[in-house]
């Protein structure tokens, strides 16, 4: 507890800085201008106390009667708060009074500001008592910090974030990284350990991962930088990955209360009801965030019935132990890291991680079974987003799963499921080591099982490798045959078509493909039928077989009467190939253009990426050599990350080479590296909206004074000769600065040009050309 006497420093001198937080300093400066009372909450570490005492010694020149602190952590007996906070501001009472009565007489009339320190322990006694201060005291203003709310009437909250950390799945280079507030608050105080910090890549990356690891949380941030003195930064975070609490730091200035994140929370656990315990720690299965229903189905218990879920998890919020993530839909939540792991440690002391773990496997193996029977319909991006938001939820589930072979039936019948999430994902390579994993240890044949090898089995053939894909086909149609299951035979005949495909055996394939569609078609199965009719078109396709058309069209047709977006993709994909083969090279532009613009990119890596790969080669035999070069470079960019040999088809990839064989008869060696390499550095974002940008060029023929660039092209062209630069002109068009230098680039190859000022030159000799 900090008392405050005459002639001492009401609000303690600052001896570290406040880093990321200028948001929150700036809205809790203007809530207490219109407030009496706000609370600032947040989970234990996030920094609470540091921002009140800054905001309130900023506010200190607007009260004239000062600001008081007064720290009630060691304050256990709430019936003592009055007399508490008496002797802070000195107030003098009789022992045998009531300790308000001359605590409300002393604040009556002053303009004060008072900061009431870690207030969640005593709640009870904090809101009344703030209550009858605020009411008899007009002048008085407070600023409260605790877990979770005081419910006083007329209470303001501001809830302390996590301070911002990068993506650890995806890290920006080092120089980027300074942009996140956890970083540079890790490095600062690392700093001033070290007196420095290294400048190398592996170091400001380990620091990028720490800081992700952490949750950015202050607290924690900060016990970990203070361990630089002792131990590099790669082993302080070698050793979060094997344990996620750290050591306490040394030295006799550090609160009690912060001497280890641990018992920070430890506290925070000692607050909560035993239902609410009971949540927390069944809870701590979950990675990444659930939604209301997970949490019903994975956490309810005869200690913890269905329907009083929902309030304790409100109560649990309201204590800082969750956080609701800002989404648009369904609302979800998120335990804090540290929070998680603290939960996870009591769950398994209890003896109760194996069965609340296998109640989360079950729950995200009958989504994932929801998901696939709902997957042809409207609702197929709206699944592929629910998905991808519980990809950690998935993969731990899947993980349990692999825990002994009695487990694995689960984690086959999930990972199965989940193959056209994945797919159109380009999680690919995942997939594919979860399916072999699972197919190791549940050796059961079963149809679920048949199911996890047609799936294992197409990802062996988009890899190149026809040996294992056989096998797998093998295997599913003798559990087929076993069982003589419909739904398995059609499986394997598909599977077995497409494997002909690959091997160019189009006869085959097509035989074996319309065997696959007559059994789904008789079954009902729309989206099984319009994957074999998908197949059915492209083996027509490159078999130059008359009926190609009409199964695209047919495909086509059932993606529109089920307003399959996703699907749809595919099918305008394979009529833009059609087309291409058949010279219609202006009708193949407009299906390919329209298969991008069906659904986010993001949401469909594998069809986005075989849609820019067939506009390249579109746009080479149209003329615009520079910009094939690029769609070709951003079409394998999307290969490479989707982890398939570009663009699978052996016959497809001949076309490939003709493609680059053309480019290069009209660009030189290094302009084809360069324009490629433009493309593969563009985002996807970049990459789509270049491709749905562009037009051909006019043909070489042209009359004199006709531009060779496109419409998009000479629109930057014309803002460039009036001065203004990239960043400038990314502006004007609403476009990224990336992808004006990418037009730049491309002008100065169709002009055969080095400089900017030889583009001006010759846009102003076009100006003066008469028409």
């Amino acid at each position: 507890m900090h008392l405050t006497r005459p002639g001492e420093q009401a609000i303690p001198a600052e001896t570290n800085s406040l880093v990321g937080r200028s948001r929150e300093l700036a809205r809790a400066r203007r809530l207490l201008t219109r407030s009496r009372l706000v609370t600032v909450t947040g989970p234990a570490g996030i920094g609470k106390t540091r921002l009140a005492l800054r905001t309130a010694r900023d506010l200190q020149p607007a009260f004239p009667d000062g600001t008081r602190l007064i720290d009630l952590a060691h304050l256990q007996d709430g019936d003592r708060l009055a007399q508490t906070l008496g002797l802070a501001l000195g107030v003098d009472h009789e022992s045998t009074l009531d300790p308000l009565t001359p605590l409300v007489h002393h604040l009556a009339d002053r303009r004060l500001l008072l900061v009431l320190d870690n207030c969640e322990h005593l709640t009870d006694h904090c809101a009344p008592l703030i209550h009858t201060l605020l009411t008899a005291a007009p002048g008085l203003r407070i600023l409260a910090t605790s877990r979770h709310r005081l419910g006083v009437y007329g209470e303001h909250i501001l809830d302390l974030p996590p301070l911002a950390t990068p993506d650890a799945e995806h890290l920006p280079r080092p120089d980027a990284l300074t942009r996140y507030a956890a970083v540079r608050l890790f490095v600062q105080r690392a700093r001033a350990v070290l007196g420095g910090f290294p400048h190398g890549e592996e170091e400001w990356t380990a620091a990028g991962h720490i800081c992700a690891r952490l949750d950015g949380i202050p607290l924690a941030i900060e016990l970990a930088a203070s361990w630089m003195r002792v131990l590099p930064v790669r082993q302080i975070l070698d050793r979060l990955d094997a344990c996620p609490h750290l050591p306490t730091p040394t030295g006799g200035a550090v609160p009690e209360r912060h001497r280890t994140l641990h018992a920070a929370i430890d506290s925070s656990h000692h607050l909560c009801t035993p239902r609410e315990r009971h949540l927390w720690t069944a809870l701590s299965v979950f990675h990444g965030g659930f939604d209301l229903a997970a949490a019903e189905a994975v956490c309810h218990s005869e200690d913890l019935p269905r329907q009083a879920v929902l309030r304790t998890l409100a109560a649990l919020m309201d204590k800082s132990v969750l956080i609701r993530e800002p989404h648009s839909g369904e609302p979800r939540y998120r335990m804090l890291e540290t929070l998680r792991h603290y939960g996870l440690a009591r769950l398994r002391e209890q003896g109760r991680e194996a069965d609340t773990r296998r109640r989360h496997r079950d729950h995200y193996r009958d989504l994932a079974a929801r998901a696939e029977a709902d997957w042809f319909s409207p609702r197929q991006s709206a699944w592929f987003a629910r998905l991808r938001r519980d990809h950690a939820n998935i993969r731990s589930a899947v993980e349990f799963g692999l825990t002994s072979p009695t487990e694995a039936q689960g984690a086959l019948e999930l990972v199965a499921a989940l193959w056209s999430h994945r797919f159109g994902h380009g999680c690919l390579e995942e997939e594919r080591y979860w399916l072999d994993r699972t197919l190791v240890l549940g050796t059961t044949p079963t149809p679920a099982r048949a199911k996890a090898l047609w799936a294992d089995g197409w990802l062996a053939l988009l890899r190149g490798d026809a040996p294992t894909a056989a096998a797998r086909l093998a295997e599913c149609r003798a559990i087929a045959e076993r069982f003589d299951h419909g739904p398995t035979h059609a499986l394997a005949d598909q599977l077995a078509g497409l494997s002909a495909l690959f091997r160019d055996d189009f006869a085959q394939a097509v035989e074996l493909l319309h065997r696959a569609l007559d059994h789904h078609t008789a079954t009902e199965d729309p989206g099984a039928q319009w994957t074999t009719l998908f197949l059915l078109a492209v083996a027509c396709t490159l078999a130059a077989d008359p009926r190609a058309r009409h199964y695209a069209d047919r495909g086509l047709a059932l993606c529109d009467a089920h307003q399959a977006q996703w699907s749809r993709r595919y099918a305008l994909w394979v009529i833009g190939l059609q087309r291409w083969l058949a010279a219609d090279l202006d009708g193949a532009r407009t299906a390919l253009k329209d298969a991008l613009r069906v659904e986010e990119p993001g949401h469909n890596l594998f069809a986005t990426a075989q849609t820019l790969e067939v506009l390249a080669w579109t746009a080479a035999q149209a003329g615009s050599a520079a910009d094939g070069a690029v769609l070709l470079g951003a079409a394998q960019a999307v290969w490479e990350r989707i982890g398939v040999v570009p663009p699978a088809l052996g016959r497809l990839l001949n076309h490939r080479e003709a493609c680059r064989t053309l480019l290069r008869r009209h660009l030189a060696e290094e302009q084809l590296a360069g324009a490629e390499r433009t493309g593969a550095e563009m985002s996807l974002s970049q990459a789509v909206a270049f491709a749905l940008d562009w037009e051909p060029a006019p043909p070489a023929g042209a009359a004199p004074g006709r531009s060779p660039l496109t419409a998009r092209e000479q629109q930057v062209v014309d803002l460039l000769i009036e001065g203004l630069t990239d960043k400038q002109i990314a502006a004007r068009l609403v476009l990224s600065p990336r992808t004006v230098e990418g037009h730049v680039q491309r002008v100065m190859t169709k002009l055969d040009v080095t400089s900017r000022l030889q583009i001006a030159t010759w846009a102003f000799g076009l100006r003066a050309t008469p028409r």
